[in-house]
């Protein structure tokens, strides 16, 4: 396929699977990369968003922005050179992909991840993601996902900004809709 055809099938495919959800932020995009900021306010504390966050990714991560769908197990090691990775749950299957290297923890506030997520992968691109958590008040916490992705591409990488930006959007909206159910369930009982 053409490099063309292939930056054109990996927008679609990301327009396809974001198209429910709502934009953030696009901090800034040019040719060769991009910046995303998105953040949600949660109705717990900071240690349990963290927990959430490494413990139940896949309880909360959609997995139709999974490689495997529903076939698939996603999980974090929250360590310097961890893994952020899927796995097909079929014992022997063998089918595996890492998402993200973790770079740096701050157990309860910061968690950073670099590589290409999804098509990105594909293309050859690079990023860093970071998890940032930050109490607002008691029983409540700011949850940001922010990306910096970019490196060589024959087209202009700007153009699919506003679509990962919608995609992880999704994502962090996917966490916190998770924390809030969780703390319906524990103050309803």
């Amino acid at each position: 396929m053409h490099r063309t055809g292939l930056l054109s099938l990996a927008f679609a495919l990301l327009a396809s699977l974001a198209a429910p959800w709502a934009s953030a932020a696009v901090v800034d995009a040019t040719a060769s990369g991009f910046t995303l900021e998105n953040s949600r306010e949660v109705p717990v504390d900071a240690g349990t968003a963290w927990k959430a966050l490494v413990e139940d990714v896949d309880r909360w991560w959609p997995k139709d922005h999974t490689w495997w769908g529903n076939e698939s197990t996603l999980s974090i090691d929250p360590r310097a050179g961890g893994c952020f990775c899927e796995r097909v749950r079929k014992a022997g299957d063998g089918r595996e992909a890492q998402h993200l290297t973790v770079t740096f923890v701050e157990p309860g506030k910061l968690m950073r991840m670099v590589g290409g997520l999804g098509p990105l992968q594909g293309m050859g691109l690079h990023g860093v993601l970071e998890w940032r958590i930050v109490a607002t008040g008691e029983s409540a916490t700011r949850i940001t996902l922010w990306y910096r992705a970019g490196g060589y591409a024959p087209d202009d990488l700007s153009k699919l900004a506003p679509v990962v930006d919608r995609v992880q959007a999704a994502q962090l909206g996917a966490l916190a809709d998770f924390l809030a159910a969780k703390n319906g369930k524990r103050e309803d009982g």
